[in-house]
């Protein structure tokens, strides 16, 4: 069967197909069982036809009328010759699906394409198309195309839309294929089907300077060692282009190879963002949950600093970090990375749920030891000892920012409880820039709110959060 197309995402003949690579005997097995479902897909009509036509003929044969005999024939072999002329044609119809786009937001509409193509020499007859589609899509589209010329195409598209983030098969689709006559009608399904992925809503943020954080540099760098005697030499291998008077000699007679030194190089400044999914820290459930806001939170953190040049990192309570490989994160030299790193970060963000971990101690293991850069975290409800153990991962590494949220509070529409008021002490007193998020509070005023808490919470230490790091040093 040929394909619709090379953009097609689904293409193919519908299930019980002809397989050229079968041996004969199990081709004509099938085709008898497909012969027997055809003739279970008989209409009404196509039953009353045949009916008619039996009875006419034993009336025929009882009076001995050879014109009723006829007429008997003709009423019981229409039915017949339909079912063999779309049994025959069944297996030349195409059909292929388009999403546009693969991601969407949630709560955005996404548009999904259908083609069918009539790739035999005969036309078909009323074509009934039915997608399937979870019902938090929407309803289940159903369409009825008109004959369908021989060589002929149909396009037609629905749109589907979710507020609850996640991956949606989209498929198999089905069609219902019917005669002129109306005499059968033969359903069958497409093996293949396609994924809709819904990525939580992000939120513009406009570019602050946040504590220790600065525009490519400030406590979330890390620069390469200076590599300046010859004992602390690390050479790579020369390349096209490279300046001849950077050869290390030394290293090229002992590897047998053209060896350079290493220039001392700015590496991108980091950030982490931790997410809190703790199920005992965040109740209710749907769009406008803590829970949610906070993924939706952590998802315009991510795309915010990937497109401010910063290498990246999700990292969530029970230590699950994108990417799993290496701590440097993701890191966009142009804007098509920059786009593919996002993606590969919605498409976690897009699936991670609740996890049965009752505190940190993971993520605290995973970031021990290593340098985050800037730490951000979008946290849940949390008692004194996961606000203390909260207060050591912020020696970890540079800046922290934090934003508590107090999902009773979400609930029930009321103030900040005591607890969470003891809770963003903690954390200021250990030196994170924590800030509580109410309910309907964007995370843009908040953005903004944290970056103005982070410059006047210690104006005596602006020379250990405001200074910039240049390649030369500290300034």
């Amino acid at each position: 069967m040929a394909a619709a197309g090379p953009a097609a995402a689904q293409s193919g003949a519908p299930d019980g197909g002809p397989d050229g690579g079968r041996r004969d005997g199990g081709r004509q097995g099938e085709e008898r069982g497909g012969l027997r479902a055809a003739l279970s897909g008989l209409t009404t009509r196509g039953r009353s036809f045949l009916a008619a036509g039996v009875a006419a003929g034993v009336c025929a044969y009882v009076l001995g009328q050879g014109d009723l005999l006829r007429v008997g024939l003709l009423l019981a072999v229409l039915p017949l010759i339909c079912v063999l002329v779309l049994y025959r044609t069944r297996y030349r119809v195409a059909g292929s699906r388009r999403l546009t786009p693969l991601r969407v937001p949630a709560g955005s509409e996404a548009r999904v394409h259908l083609r069918m193509d009539n790739v035999s020499r005969l036309p078909t007859g009323l074509l009934m198309l039915q997608d399937h589609v979870p019902y938090m899509l929407g309803p289940r589209p159903r369409f009825v195309l008109d004959r369908v010329e021989a060589g002929g195409r149909r396009e037609v598209s629905y749109k589907v839309r979710s507020d609850l983030r996640g991956r949606f098969p989209l498929g198999p689709l089905q069609l219902r294929l019917s005669d002129p006559f109306g005499m059968c009608e033969l359903t069958r399904s497409f093996s293949a089907y396609d994924t809709l992925t819904v990525i939580p809503r992000t939120e513009p943020l406009p570019p602050v300077r946040l504590g220790g954080e600065g525009a490519g540099y400030g406590d979330g760098l890390q620069r390469s060692v200076a590599l300046a005697g010859d004992d602390d030499v690390i050479p790579r291998v020369y390349r096209h282009g490279d300046d001849l008077r950077r050869v290390h000699w030394r290293s090229t007679a002992r590897y047998g190879e053209l060896m350079v030194r290493r220039e001392e190089q700015p590496q991108r400044a980091r950030c982490t963002v931790l997410l809190d999914t703790r199920r005992s820290a965040f109740q209710g459930a749907g769009p406008d949950s803590a829970f949610e806001w906070a993924v939706s939170g952590a998802a315009s953190v991510l795309v915010h600093m990937l497109e401010r040049g910063f290498s990246v990192r999700l990292l969530t309570d029970d230590g699950t970090a994108v990417p799993s490989e290496g701590g440097d994160g993701f890191a966009a030299s142009a804007a098509a990375d920059s786009a593919e790193a996002a993606g590969l970060l919605m498409d976690a963000l897009a699936v991670v749920d609740h996890s049965d971990g009752a505190g940190l101690s993971r993520a605290s293991d995973v970031l021990r030891g290593t340098d985050s850069g800037l730490l951000i975290a979008f946290l849940g409800d949390l008692d004194e000892e996961q606000a203390r153990l909260l207060g050591r991962m912020r020696r970890h590494g540079g800046a922290a920012v934090a934003f508590v949220l107090d999902s009773g509070d979400w609930l029930t529409g009321g103030a900040v409880s005591g607890a969470v008021d003891a809770r963003l002490r903690t954390l200021r007193d250990a030196g994170w820039t924590a800030v509580p998020v109410r309910p309907g509070t964007s995370l843009t005023a908040l953005w903004q709110q944290a970056a103005g808490a982070g410059a006047s919470a210690a104006p005596a230490a602006g020379a250990r959060f405001g200074t910039t790091n240049h390649p030369g040093g500290r300034s």
